[in-house]
């Protein structure tokens, strides 16, 4: 599963707001997202689905890089992540109102 999600933040700001969805991902589902400067790997299990991805931080832009979770959960997943994405990397909402427990 691949796709890119535009966004129009500093990439401190972006990197910021990742870092707090990765702590929303960790309490909510037990997924890990460890950072290695602009580029995070992802990895856990949510139901039966295992995940394994990247995403990497550009100017602009979140690549988002991961092992397809099949055919019936391949649109969920994607749906998911991107209604994530729009969520934490919306300048309009302040950092402090984000989400990081359930």
């Amino acid at each position: 599963m691949e796709f890119d999600y535009k966004h129009d933040l500093s990439l401190e700001d972006a990197r910021a707001r990742l870092q707090v969805l990765g702590e929303y991902l960790k309490n909510r589902h037990g997924i890990n997202v460890t950072w290695d400067g602009d580029k995070a790997a992802v990895a856990g299990k949510y139901m039966v689905v295992s995940i394994e991805a990247q995403m990497l931080l550009g100017p602009g832009v979140v690549q988002v890089r991961g092992k397809d979770p099949g055919m019936l959960w391949r649109n969920k997943a994607k749906s998911y992540l991107q209604d994530k994405l729009a969520t934490y990397l919306d300048a309009r909402t302040p950092m402090e109102a984000l989400p990081r427990t359930k």
